[in-house]
């Protein structure tokens, strides 16, 4: 597949990750009366990842996420000239849906980006629930890692053929139902930056976390599963 098609479908799965999974929590979770609340929220940051995944995932391999990129390298599943142009993409896309989701919200009388946000990640009095930079670093990666332990596996050949994007849909609904209190849930950094980029001050600050505990886990994932599989036809067959 050409890159221009690939770097394209990375751009729109990234979007409507961040434009979904952030619109539900800026727009829907809290509404008066019917709010989606936080199971809501995790479910649609799955359900952009498994309905984009069977839109795209054939054209590009469905990342929407630097850190599944990344893992994906590190286990030999995709070439390092795709590394570059696949973040870039992810984060141009998540930049793009956080501005038009910004420009949505703000569409509301009584809006504030500073009061109500655009469900930016953070830690301590940033968190949530108030949990500590410690508790936050631990969550993305260990959470991370799964993450990218269970889409190498639930995509190699002799999984059952068809079903991987639901796997991946569902392992990212699980996570976010374990961390939204946490850090808001990211184990992607380009979730983390679209929002940042508008939110500023605070956000800015606390980026570096949800960059560099994904990428931590997402590497580990890369680096144990060739192990835990090897020896095995199933891996061995293994594609991107």
């Amino acid at each position: 597949m050409p890159l221009k098609n690939r770097i394209l479908a990375e751009f729109l799965g990234t979007f409507l990750l961040v434009f979904g999974g952030c619109g539900s929590a800026v727009l829907a979770a809290a509404f008066p009366d019917v709010g989606i609340g936080l199971v809501g929220v995790s479910l649609a940051f799955g359900l952009t990842v498994l309905t984009m995944a069977y839109a795209v995932g054939r054209v590009s391999g469905g990342h929407f996420n630097p850190a599944v990129t990344v893992g994906l390298f590190t286990a030999r599943r995709i070439p390092a000239a795709d590394l570059l142009p696949y973040i870039v993409a992810q984060v141009v896309g998540a930049i793009a849906a956080a501005a038009v989701l910004l420009l949505i919200a703000s569409g509301k009388p009584g809006y504030s980006l500073a009061v109500n946000g655009l469900a930016a990640n953070g830690y301590g009095e940033h968190s949530p629930g108030g949990y500590s930079l410690l508790a936050g670093f631990v969550a993305e990666a260990v959470l991370t890692f799964f993450f990218l332990v269970i889409i190498l596996g639930s995509t190699e050949k002799l999984a059952p053929h068809g079903f991987a994007p639901i796997a991946i849909g569902l392992a990212l609904t699980l996570i976010h139902l374990i961390s939204i209190p946490v850090t808001n849930t990211s184990v992607n950094p380009a979730r983390s930056l679209g929002p940042a980029v508008f939110v500023g001050g605070w956000a800015l600050t606390q980026l570096w976390l949800f960059w560099l505990a994904p990428l931590i886990g997402a590497v580990l994932a890369g680096l144990l599963y060739p192990m835990l599989a090897s020896g095995t036809e199933t891996y061995a067959d293994a594609d991107s």
